[in-house]
């Protein structure tokens, strides 16, 4: 499966495609580091995924309301990881273990003790666009 990101909105009828919506971004510093997997065992640190989209997108326009889309080859099932990198140092800084800078999931899953699993994360891709909203989270 190969994925690619699009900065246009407009996608050819069989290209399957994901319009992603981040809310919640506490400033707008930085940038936001956004991964789109299939892999199950690469949810969600997507460096494990060679296959994954990852896009590094600014902070800036992210808070001002723009709409990601990516478009992927296939349906298939999918998962969304953001991390709003406040620092730029591209990765989520860490206090004793607690995530310093916010992060989301797709389909806002509860986080309690460590990231969500994929299948609570993952999302139906067919030959429609698919809207996904991910609300970031802070715990520091």
């Amino acid at each position: 499966v190969l994925i690619v990101a699009l900065p246009a909105p407009i996608f050819a009828a069989a290209e399957s495609s994901v319009s992603i919506t981040l809310t919640g971004l506490r400033n707008s510093k930085g940038h936001v580091l956004l991964c789109v997997t299939s892999n199950p065992k690469a949810f969600p640190d997507c460096r494990k995924d060679t296959q994954a989209a990852r896009l590094v997108l600014n902070a800036k326009d992210v808070a001002a309301g723009e709409v990601t889309h990516v478009t992927v080859e296939g349906p298939g099932t999918y998962a969304i990881a953001a991390v709003h990198d406040e620092n730029g140092n591209g990765k989520l800084d860490t206090v004793l273990m607690m995530p310093h800078e916010g992060f989301g999931f797709s389909r806002n899953p509860a986080i309690r003790f460590g990231p969500p699993k994929f299948k609570n994360a993952s999302f139906a891709v067919g030959t429609e666009v698919v809207t996904q909203k991910v609300k970031m989270k802070y715990m520091l």
